[in-house]
């Protein structure tokens, strides 16, 4: 945030541009950029007659509101300059378009992180002929607030003022009216007062039509009413009337008030613990005046009870005071006062769980410690209660005020006058879960204040890739080995690799022998890249090492900072390289230097769940960040017939302590644990930005082991919290802007078995006021840029993926509460990899499955030509001289019965969000063997016969599978065959076919032979054999390299 008073300036460098479209007539361009940014304009210098520009100038913009800047919109304009046009008035102060480029104000990076990005120029319309992009840097600077002005020279402005009332009230009368409203155009100008000098050379050089035409257009108080953006051209006028009106007094000025609720929507202040803009969806509701707060859930009563503070009448330091709060069977005792007698707490209790229908709050005084060890402990002291009736408290919902607490006389007191001896300050009153009290409450259905119950929403680290890349190495002084013995076994040529080391990752370069051939030199060379992955706050050093094979020692070492890092979106600008000095340790201080190139890479998506249940594709650089498409809003309701997780020692009860985990994007959302309840209602909502609607929600439930041990203050070994079910939800298949409300099952895979246990209830809605957005969306790549043009390796990929899941999982367990490991790693699926049996058929029955509407199409064309229909097959009869003597109407015959399947489809699309399917994943066919196989750990646990049984079975189906794919190589093999004489005859047979049919399809009309050869496929069973076919009987007989393979 922006210190009160200070300055935020967005500095725009506009670097150069790249294959622009020629606009001239010539095959060139004349391009110069207008940047629009808050209300302001800056241009930059014209570039003649090149259609790869380079300008290198800054354009600074003041930013207004630096609350709102994340929902600002930076625009770019490319132009063609024509003094043509310029002379004949244009309001575009140009010519051609070029293109334009438009840049979220969230997306802008603070000083010091900016890098180079090039954007590709979009077109203005649908008919305009735009190529190229253009490479600028964007960043922020937030300016301290200028010192306060001397307390002397006010007072001294006052005196004066003073002194001068009686004389000038007749001459200020007059002017009584012109001061205010001096005072309310000042702080309008006070922009254009502080423009740099580099922006006005900037606005002379502007022709004098756009200053014609801003000057219409400007006119202060109706620009800001209509919205219109101000100009900086033109202002001469207005500067000199400004200058004449006195400045305000610093005293005179309003205090800036504090922001509300609105103000926050507005600013982009959002509740997923980042700021950001605010979303189209945001903007559409805030327009209706709909509230979207807790609308997809029910609104659940509670009974809440500030308790701030006690006092004794007569003042004096006594005995520590506690609170003690009763109501039927709820009875909660607070913690002791602070010195000064206050809590400051609020409780929390569900109403419908209630038994009495009155509260009542007492005041206890610590007992005082015994003088003596064996003497008996007095009782504590009740300073007095007060007591409400529930049918009497009063009612509150947001956004209503807080309730202010009043002071309360206790009654009941055992004072020997009767007088009263204690006042308490409470505040009483009926709410939601909605009221914002409620997140750090006493809370009857979770346990309290136990922090293992409580909801929360965490944020993944970002992630970026961190690429070294080892060139070479020189001036290597190598270690003496330990001993003589050593030196004479060793190898000629030492070989040598780079280690490099972060944090718990290592990484190896290949092996080079030092002095070989293949070395070229003494100085070995490497050229390879080794991919890292580092999280926010990184890392410090990154550690490069130099090592001998054969001595297994270090050559020498070196540390980089990552702080030094170079970091660049995509692959048009190379990161600089560096020499980097190898210390051997005290007795070698200089061992040696190694060329690296080190980058933090911005342009990819560093993958921390498996890609085809991925909920977030955006690049690590939040420059390449484009804004929302929409929001997904998710209630959590409850649950219903959860089995018992927790099994008592006779067996003849258990308990379930339920809680929910979302996980979409880098936020988690973590609900409040329900305590022993089979059929929890949690009812709350969370919301998130959607950049890409191709994407999963996953959601999952556990009970709560956690929170027993944490209580019983045993941190050493937190027990594992267990699974209860989970699901994922695809956000393509939802209708946008309307409310899923659904029960979804929850099935559990254990290694005893498969079982189900329970329902969820979820409310869920996709927002997306845009369409056009939308389907925009459905159109662009799936992964950032650098996916595509620089694409890592899937044995690559898989190791960095994993990497990442076991990042983000350490990183989560350090929160408090912390979210397990376990529970992060089976959100993220980090066991799909991993061998089973069910999955295997689950994946090979996918694979039928997707073939099983080619097998219908066969059985269907077999049947036809089998005339087992003959009213069938003479209507195909009649199509197949319909398509070929009209061979123009296949492709929109075909067009038109897709459409027309689609929309016979529609009718049976799915209504409602699918969630896990026990039948897809094979859940019910599984073996108790098979299961806990797939259970079983790297290395196997299991005992060997076991082993060796399991291992058969694998056998048994790799070869069928072996077999699979020898045939399938057989038939490749025979038509290779057919092609290069390994069977004379075959291929003698073959050449004179081809070339009698070359002689057929000459002399007879194409539309004749198609017609022959579909008749002649659809005759008649009794014109037909029932044995195989010549051409199948010789396409057989073609010898395969199957009698080649031992």
């Amino acid at each position: 945030m922006v210190a009160e008073g200070a300055r935020r300036r967005v500095v725009v460098e506009v670097c150069n541009a790249r294959n622009l479209m020629p606009k001239d007539g010539q095959g060139t361009a004349c391009a110069y950029a207008v940047v629009d940014f808050d209300g302001q304009r800056r241009r930059t210098a014209t570039r003649p007659r090149d259609l790869n520009p380079q300008w290198g100038e800054r354009l600074e913009f003041l930013v207004h509101d630096p609350g709102a800047m994340a929902s600002e919109t930076l625009e770019l304009n490319l132009y063609n300059d024509k003094k043509a046009i310029t002379a004949a008035g244009s309001g575009r102060r140009g010519g051609t378009f070029l293109g334009k480029v438009k840049v979220a104000g969230a997306s802008f990076a603070k000083a010091g992180d900016e890098t180079l990005v090039y954007y590709p120029l979009e077109k203005r319309s649908v008919f305009s002929q735009i190529k190229g992009e253009i490479g600028l840097k964007i960043w922020f600077v937030d300016d301290p607030p200028p010192p306060p002005a001397p307390a002397a020279a006010e007072e001294k402005e006052a005196a004066a003022a003073a002194a001068g009332e009686g004389k000038d009230v007749k001459d200020k009368a007059p002017d009584a009216a012109a001061a205010p409203a001096a005072e309310e155009k000042k702080p309008e100008t006070a922009p254009s007062e502080e423009k740099k000098p580099a922006e006005a050379k900037a606005e002379e050089k502007k022709p004098e039509s756009a200053e014609k035409k801003d000057d219409k257009k400007k006119s202060p108080e109706k620009g800001k009413k209509d919205g219109d953006k101000p100009k900086e051209e033109g202002k001469a006028e207005k500067d000199k009337k400004d200058a004449a009106a006195p400045p305000p007094s610093p005293s005179k000025l309003a205090p800036p008030r504090s922001p509300s609720k609105k103000d926050l929507a507005i600013a982009g202040v959002a509740g997923d613990l980042e700021i950001r803009p605010q979303s189209a969806a945001e903007k559409s509701m805030a327009a209706s005046g709909a509230s979207a707060s807790y609308d997809l859930v029910d609104r659940v009563p509670y009974l809440f009870v500030r308790l701030l503070k006690a006092k004794r009448h007569g003042g004096g330091d006594g005995q520590p005071l506690y609170a003690q709060l009763s109501i039927g069977t709820h009875a909660v005792r607070t913690r002791a006062a602070t010195a000064a007698g206050e809590w400051d707490l609020v409780f929390a209790f569900h109403k419908d769980s209630l038994t009495d229908t009155s509260l009542e709050v007492t005041v206890l005084e610590e007992a005082k410690k015994p003088a003596k060890e064996g003497d008996p402990v007095p009782p504590e002291a009740n300073l007095g209660f007060v007591s409400f009736d529930l049918q009497e408290v009063p009612k509150r919902s947001p956004p209503d005020s807080a309730l202010a607490p009043q002071w309360y006389t206790l009654e009941g007191h055992g004072s020997e006058d009767g007088a009263a001896v204690c006042d308490v300050m409470l505040s009483v009153w009926v709410g939601t879960q909605v009221d914002e009290a409620f997140q750090e409450a006493w809370q009857s259905d979770s346990g309290g204040y136990l922090v293992h119950t409580r909801s929360k929403a965490y944020l993944s680290p970002k992630l970026w890739y961190l690429r070294l890349s080892v060139i070479q190495a020189q001036d290597l002084r190598l270690p003496s080995p330990p001993d003589a013995k050593a030196k004479q076994c060793g190898p000629i040529f030492p070989e040598l690799y780079v280690k490099a080391q972060l944090g718990a990752q290592v990484f190896k370069t290949g092996r080079v022998q030092l002095g070989s051939a293949a070395a070229g030199t003494a100085n070995p060379s490497w050229n390879e890249d080794l991919l890292f992955v580092a999280a926010e706050p990184f890392d410090p050093f990154l550690t490069v090492v130099v090592e001998d094979v054969f001595s297994g020692q270090a050559v020498g070492q070196s540390r980089v900072p990552l702080s030094t890092v170079h970091r660049r979106s995509d692959d048009r600008v190379e990161p600089p390289s560096r020499w980097l000095n190898l210390c051997g340790g005290e007795a070698r201080p200089y061992a040696g230097r190694v060329h690296v190139r080190v980058c933090l890479e911005g342009g990819y998506h560093v993958l921390d769940e498996a890609a085809n249940v991925a909920s977030d594709v955006r690049a690590a650089s939040k420059q390449l960040s484009k804004p929302p498409v929409g929001m997904l809003e998710v209630g959590v309701r409850g649950a219903a017939n959860l089995v018992p997780m927790k099994i008592a020692k006779d067996g003849a009860s258990g308990s379930t302590d339920a809680y929910v985990v979302l996980k979409y994007g880098p936020k988690w959302a973590r609900t409040r644990t329900i305590l022993d309840q089979f059929n929890p209602r949690w009812n709350e909502q969370y919301a998130w930005d959607v950049f890409d609607p191709c994407t999963v929600l996953t959601i999952a439930v556990f009970d709560n082991v956690r929170y027993k041990a944490a209580a019983a203050d045993d941190p050493g070994k937190l027990p594992r919290d267990s699974r209860i079910g989970k699901l994922r939800i695809r956000l393509s298949t939802l209708d946008t802007n309307r409310v899923y409300a659904n029960t979804f099952a929850l099935t559990a895979v254990h290694p005893v078995g498969v079982r189900k246990m329970g329902e969820l209830e979820l409310a869920i809605r996709f927002t997306c006021p845009s369409w056009l957005t939308l389907m925009q969306a459905y159109g662009s790549p799936l992964l950032p840029r650098m996916h595509y043009v620089k694409p890592l390796g899937a044995a690559q990929q898989d190791v960095l993926r994993h990497t990442a899941m076991r990042t983000v999982s350490g990183r989560l367990a350090r929160s408090e509460p912390p979210l397990g490991p376990e529970v992060v790693q089976y959100l993220l699926d980090t066991d799909t990899q991993s061998w089973s049996m069910r999955r295997s058929k689950a994946n090979w029955f996918r694979v039928v499955g997707c073939l099983s509407h080619v097998a219908t199409a066969v059985r269907w064309a077999h049947r036809v030509r089998t005339w087992a229909h003959p009213p069938t097959t003479v209507l195909v009869h009649l199509l197949l001289v319909a398509v070929v003597l009209c061979p123009e109407m296949i492709l929109p015959t075909v067009c038109l019965y897709l459409f027309l399947v689609l929309l016979w489809r529609y009718r049976a699309r799915a209504r409602q969000p699918a969630g896990m399917d026990p039948r897809l994943s094979h859940v019910d066919s599984v073996s108790p063997d098979e299961l806990d196989e797939e259970f079983d750990g790297l290395p196997s646990g299991r005992p060997a016969d076991v082993v060796r049984m399991r291992y058969d079975r694998l056998r048994a189906v790799a070869a069928r599978a072996q077999t699979l794919l020898g045939d399938v190589a057989a038939q490749g093999e025979r038509v290779e065959a057919l092609l290069s004489w390994r069977d004379p005859r075959a291929t003698a047979v073959f050449a004179v076919v081809c070339l009698l049919a070359a002689l057929v399809l000459y002399a007879v009309p194409f539309k004749v032979l198609l017609l022959g050869m579909g008749f002649y496929y659809l005759r008649h069973p009794r014109f037909r054999g029932d044995m195989p076919s010549a051409g199948f009987n010789f396409f057989r007989r073609l010898p395969s390299l199957s009698d080649r393979v031992f």
